[in-house]
């Protein structure tokens, strides 16, 4: 069966290019409509009306292009900018000098305002302040001189397009993150829904047949415990999955997009890395892993080492406490740092053994597990009773300048 997505969209800037619309369409019959009651006082009406008829068009065929952020090109932008500028350029050779010195409106009037409007919808304040200072070098150019009326109006038209970029911008990130919220509550629900399904088949017998299979021994007692180390990783992956990053639509007019179903993206190689996927695969019938259930974010490079170090220290359980031995994982998540402590039930360590193996070459937790932390910048402790079990506490800072060492060294260390 193909996989069903449910896609909803929001947008919160449909209204606001619904509302630049009529305001251009108004603005232009308000601007053609005052011409029309004061045509006896231009000093050249012809050059009006030829300005005023190519408003008019403009204003027209250019309503498809304001109704969305995708259709509202920066070409666009442009060409409707030179309109008004041009409109306001010529209002000295269209009026008379007396009206345009007593601070009577320019040509093209208040449309031009719904030009800077669609540079702060499309842009954000930024295309906006940008916008309105070209529009008031244009009326200063016009007037001649910086008279009061002038630059009241200038500094009008330039604080509310400014204000209502940056609205915008604020709109647009809350849209986000409302889509980007909604798709962690949907996806939350499916885990939920999953986990209670597999919980209720899959699970259950994969521990009975873990059982049975201890029970029978010889290679069922083997399948018996492969079956434990699939229960476990199937039920850390269930109750652990990550959450799908928000995509957001490529038509910004469309508004985010909520995946109600979705699979995850790549991960960025060189972003932070979920120390929990990594240390699940250690996992297991006879290993026990506590983690968070948020993510656990490291340095690529930090993560890889800590795991190692991990590894390191799950390798010396089973060569010195035994294949059967039971360890412990815990994984804490610090503001600071990452505290990963490893636990096992052996006999433990006799004081002055680990310096003795040291001594001999044998250079497991020297090298394997603390010069990884020491690389890191953080630090390995051991705490060993004998006839207690041994507890290496591994902790690693979140912040750090990189690491010295390689994966590869555990591996041709010798583990002690």
């Amino acid at each position: 069966m193909a996989r069903r997505e449910r896609v909803m969209r929001m947008s919160v800037e449909l209204p606001l290019w619904r509302a630049l619309a009529g305001y251009r369409v108004l603005t232009m019959l308000y601007a053609i409509g005052f011409f029309a009651t004061a045509y006896s006082g231009f000093a050249r009406p012809w050059l009006a009306v030829a300005y005023y008829a190519v408003l008019f068009v403009w204003t027209l065929v250019t309503l498809p292009k304001v109704t969305n952020a995708a259709n509202c090109t920066k070409r666009f932008l442009a060409a409707d900018l030179t309109v008004a500028l041009t409109g306001i350029l010529l209002t000295p050779f269209a009026d008379a000098h007396e009206r345009v010195m007593d601070g009577g409106p320019t040509l093209p009037s208040i449309w031009t305002a719904g030009s800077v409007l669609a540079f702060a919808i499309k842009g954000g304040w930024r295309w906006a302040a940008v916008a309105s200072t070209l529009v008031a070098v244009a009326n200063l150019v016009e007037r001649g001189t910086p008279a009061r009326d002038t630059v009241h109006n200038v500094v009008l038209v330039w604080v509310a397009s400014i204000a209502i970029g940056y609205v915008v911008e604020v709109a647009r990130a809350s849209e986000r993150t409302l889509a980007r919220a909604l798709e962690i509550e949907a996806a939350t629900r499916e885990r939920e829904r999953l986990a209670r399904d597999i919980h209720d088949s899959v699970l259950q017998v994969l521990a009975m047949v873990q059982r049975r299979g201890a029970v029978i021994g010889g290679e069922a007692a083997e399948l018996g415990r492969l079956a434990g180390e699939q229960e476990v990783a199937l039920r850390t992956l269930v109750s652990g999955g990550l959450v799908p990053v928000s995509r957001v639509s490529e038509d910004a007019a469309e508004g985010a997009v909520v995946r109600m179903v979705e699979e995850p993206e790549r991960a960025d190689p060189d972003g932070p890395v979920d120390l929990r996927a990594l240390l699940a695969p250690y996992a297991g019938s006879l290993v026990n892993l506590a983690e968070p259930g948020a993510p656990v974010l490291l340095a690529p490079a930090a993560a890889r080492e800590l795991a190692a170090a991990v590894g390191a220290a799950l390798d010396n359980v089973r060569e010195h406490v035994g294949e059967q031995a039971r360890a412990w994982i815990l994984v804490e998540d610090e503001p600071d740092e990452v505290i990963v402590t490893v636990r096992d039930e052996g006999p433990g360590i006799p004081d002055g053994r680990l310096a003795e193996a040291e001594g001999e070459g044998r250079l497991g937790v020297a090298l394997s597990i603390r010069g990884r932390l020491r690389d890191l910048g953080g630090s390995a402790e051991l705490i060993s009773v004998p006839g207690q079990g041994t507890e290496v506490e591994l902790k690693a800072p979140k912040k750090t300048a990189g690491t010295r060492g390689t994966g590869a060294r555990g591996k041709a260390a010798d583990h002690e």
